[in-house]
């Protein structure tokens, strides 16, 4: 009986745990949060608050950064300070693909839209897939991606 009681409650936490996890619309929203910021009070504000993990833009796994559509320079990243004011359109992930570069040349032929590929997730610190949104406003891609289950 004892064991049944306590894989109940595995189940349960394990279902809360899913439950608080980052949606494809969280994303989206956290995203046009950006945006909207970055209309108001500019770029540098925005990379202010990614860097100082602002809550509006950094929960958990889901957060987003921003990189210059034109160069590809990484402006702001919460949890890899060490990439920003890098280019690194063309550094692979671990499979190969250059997502960077298609974040991109998606973001400027269409302005929005997902992209996929692998990355170190902060909370668990391993490689996993991610797939990211990315939104172009004023001449700055926001990234807002979730890692996959």
């Amino acid at each position: 009986m004892k064991l049944l009681a306590t894989a109940t409650a595995l189940c349960l936490v394990s279902a809360a745990a899913l439950a608080n996890e980052p949606t494809e619309k969280d994303a989206i929203a956290m995203a046009e949060r950006g945006a909207a910021m970055v209309k108001a009070k500019g770029k540098e504000e925005v990379m202010k608050r990614i860097s100082a993990k602002d809550p509006d833009f950094v929960q958990g796994s889901l957060y987003i950064d921003m990189r210059d559509v034109k160069t590809g320079i990484v402006l702001a990243h919460p949890y890899n300070p060490s990439i920003v004011g890098k280019d690194l359109t063309d550094v692979p992930d671990a499979n190969g693909k250059k997502y960077r570069r298609g974040i991109i040349e998606l973001a400027a032929a269409k302005g929005k839209g997902w992209v996929d590929y692998q990355y170190k997730n902060p909370t668990s610190g391993k490689i996993e897939p991610k797939t990211t949104y990315i939104l172009l406003v004023d001449g700055v891609v926001l990234e807002a991606g979730l890692y996959k289950k």
